[in-house]
């Protein structure tokens, strides 16, 4: 079948659009969950937001007249170690705004401030290891979206959306501002949050947030609002006034700039280029996105850490790239993590390899229509080696239901990877009630798919279903099955196996002792068994029991566990070069134990050992790291990881070392460098980028990519590549 004979994107969106509107006005209207209403939890806490005239100084002192007249928020309570215990510490928080952006001030007060950890200095690393203040976002109080926007007491920013009420991703990177200092009363903090920022429903005069912070040294947090010791979108409280704001015209116009220089030196070729590219953001309604990327560049993204595959499937890797982040959230599907996702981005514009195939232009428009979630996806992809130039869709749709839950559908058009027609459909149901009595919670989801790929036929779908029950003190468990057709392909996804059903179980106790050192003592089971659909014979089988799994109060932690584990193997497994597994059944154990010391720590360490049986031979791993913080403008930390696989007659031993050495000259300039080396591939690849960035919207880069391989195999090392690539990226906001 030619791709042109194939029903259009439009035409496949339109039909999704349909049956999710027909889908929704099947559900009586008394159970569908009511959004922009802004109305509070029974019992659940308020706040009134003040608007002011004149925006404050953005400088982390608090000495604005307006802070003093805004109420203040200062119950907040212990989320951990005891939760809704007094926090040790008082903290408060004040809340303004005007037509522009949100306004948050808070007061962090600290009997030692010496004592606070902020260590952390470069904009958009992790800053979970300092003492944070954080602010959560619900802009549509609807309980299914939000933005996260965090501070240390270096006015670093660190910030993410929730991808559903539970779920979090730190990937997305909005333009807003935030400074903070360090006093005698402890630290204080100024976040300026642009509406232009911002997908909200202008109607609303109530959105829910929350207020967080912990202190790193007493692994204590504390928060506004909490349940069960979550803090997520169905623990917020109502801020209201809000009204007659402005997003302006709403249009990002971003461009880039990049000069490019690589060398292969196996292959002698040199190429140099200078690559202008444009990323344009329009905001349709204050929900509804729009967004083109024309000669999109990803040249400054950063490189994948390397992986050690001992197994017989692929490998996950992150998404990394900007543009593929944004609204990154309404593409979920059946909340799948990795394996059976119809859409995963990276598809797009890497090879399997993951080298980069250039994309022409793409568009995107995403966001928010009442009670549905929109995200629609259009890329054009240019040819590469024997595939030829590809129009590649997605569009994905879901409808509020219940309280907390949604319905929802997906579907894909085109394979990004072969020059055969290629589609994907889905419907998932996602439910969650997070308010059961005992501040407990219930979570589930089932889905189904259909793939569509010229040539074949039959045999290419999928489904699932899931029930969990998530609880941070007591029992906790769930079980989850899937099935994989044999030809299920979602060209524009990732599956690791297909031809297969899947069985998952998990189950355990969590206890918290009072008094002593011991913040939390888990044990449980966790038990998986993957099936050929053909005869029911096991692929792959699991028993591991958790035997204990230990948290201190100082953050340190200690795992020990042991499993039972069974491999099926059809076809002879090359699993190295010097050695096959032949086909067969193989059922072996081995021990897990783990430990490692808080992040906290200036100088922290952790190590894991497995040791055991590994199909019909023996394996002994190790890994481990060690990371250095003298102080906020020196990082280092080198990651070790060693297998000894020993089949009898045949050994071999995998090495992968990965060597991060920062230095952060301030918080809006900084040198990384990350050196990584595997004795499989006997290359050595050292990634070094000098990072600006002026303000949020501005960045400057200089990445240096470099890497060495012994070619003959006796430890001699010769440059193999090399690439040099200034970039700078200006964003203008109308």
């Amino acid at each position: 079948m030619s791709r042109s004979s194939r029903i259009s994107p439009a035409e496949s969106l339109l039909r999704l659009l349909g049956a999710c509107l027909l889908t929704s006005v099947s559900i009586p209207s008394s159970v569908l969950a009511q959004e922009g209403l802004g109305v509070g939890i029974a019992g659940g806490k308020t706040s009134r937001i003040q608007r002011v005239s004149s925006p404050p100084v953005i400088d982390g002192r608090l000495d604005e007249a307006d802070w003093l007249r805004a109420p203040v928020i200062a119950d907040l309570h212990q989320v951990n170690p005891v939760e809704f215990a007094a926090p040790s510490e008082e903290t408060h928080v004040y809340v303004l705004y005007d037509r522009d952006a949100i306004y948050v001030g808070a007061r962090m007060f600290d009997a030692e401030p010496a004592r606070i950890n902020a260590l952390i200095l470069r904009q958009g690393q992790q800053i979970g290891s300092d003492d944070r203040f954080f602010v959560h976002m619900d802009s549509f109080a609807n309980r299914r979206s939000g933005y996260l926007f965090g501070v240390n007491p270096n006015g670093v920013r660190y910030d993410g959306i929730f991808e559903n009420i539970t779920q979090r991703s730190f990937d997305w990177d909005g333009i807003w501002q935030a400074a903070a200092t360090i006093d005698a009363q402890g630290w204080a903090v100024e976040i300026a949050i642009p509406f232009k920022t911002l997908s909200f429903d202008p109607s609303n005069t109530t959105w829910r947030m929350n207020f967080l912070r912990n202190i790193a040294r007493k692994n204590e947090s504390m928060a506004w609002e909490s349940r069960n010791r979550n803090t997520d979108l169905s623990t917020m409280g109502d801020v209201r006034g809000i009204s007659q704001v402005d997003q302006g015209v709403g249009l990002d116009v971003v461009p880039s700039l990049s000069v490019r220089d690589r060398k292969d030196y196996v292959g002698t070729a040199t190429d140099s280029d200078t690559h202008p590219s444009l990323d344009v953001f329009y905001k349709i309604t204050p929900s509804l996105n729009a967004s083109l990327t024309v000669n999109t560049d990803f040249s400054a993204t950063e490189v994948d850490a390397r992986q050690v595959n001992l197994t017989r499937f692929s490998l996950f890797f992150p998404e990394r790239r900007d543009f593929f982040l944004q609204d990154v959230d309404i593409f979920q599907f059946g909340r799948l993590e990795q394996d059976g996702r119809p859409f995963f981005s990276r598809t797009i514009g890497l090879s399997a390899t993951g080298q980069e195939v250039p994309i022409d232009y793409g568009g995107k428009i995403s966001g928010r229509i009442g009670r549905f979630d929109i995200g629609t996806l259009a890329i054009r992809q240019e040819a590469f080696g024997t595939v030829d130039a590809a129009d590649l869709f997605v569009a994905r749709v879901a409808a509020n239901v219940l309280e907390e839950s949604s319905l929802g559908m997906i579907v894909t058009n085109g394979d990004p990877a072969s020059n055969l027609d290629n589609s994907a459909t889905g419907v998932d149901f996602r439910f969650l009630n997070s308010r059961l009595r005992g501040g407990r919670g219930v979570e589930g989801e089932a889905w189904v798919q259909q793939t569509d790929t010229e040539g074949v036929a039959g045999d290419d779908g999928a489904y699932g279903l899931g029930v969990r029950f998530p609880n941070s003190e007591g029992w906790s468990g769930g079980f989850d099955t899937v099935e994989y057709q044999a030809n299920y392909n979602p060209a524009m996804g990732f599956v690791r196996r297909t031809g297969v059903r899947a069985y998952g179980l998990n189950f355990g106790d969590t206890l918290r002792p009072e008094g002593g050192k011991i913040r939390t003592l888990y044990s449980g089971i966790d038990a998986a068994r993957i099936e050929f659909l053909d005869n029911g014979a096991v692929q792959s089988a699991a028993f591991r029991i958790n035997a204990i799994d230990v948290n201190l109060d100082s953050q340190d932690a200690f795992s020990a566990g042991y499993t039972f584990a069974e491999e099926g193997l059809r076809q002879p497994f090359p699993i190295h070069p010097s050695h096959t597994i032949p086909v067969g059944n193989y059922k072996f154990e081995y021990t897990n134990v783990s430990v490692r010391t808080g992040d906290q720590r200036k100088l922290g360490a952790g190590m894991f050992v497995n040791d055991g049986g590994f199909y019909d031979g023996e394996q002994f791993g190790v890994g481990g790291f060690i990371g250095f913080r003298p102080n906020k403008h020196f990082r280092t930390n080198i990651n070790y990881q060693y297998n000894d696989i020993n089949f009898g007659p045949t050994r071999f031993i995998t090495r992968l070392v990965r060597l991060q050495l920062d230095a952060v000259f301030s918080s809006t300039l900084s040198w990384t460098n990350l050196i990584q080396y595997d004795n499989q591939s006997e290359t050595i690849g050292i990634n070094s980028r000098l990072h600006w960035i002026p303000e949020a919207g501005r960045e400057g880069y200089l990445v240096l990519n470099h890497n060495l391989q012994d070619f003959d195999k006796n430890n001699s090392f010769h440059t193999s590549f090399n690439e040099v690539t200034i970039k700078y990226s200006y964003t203008f906001r109308f």
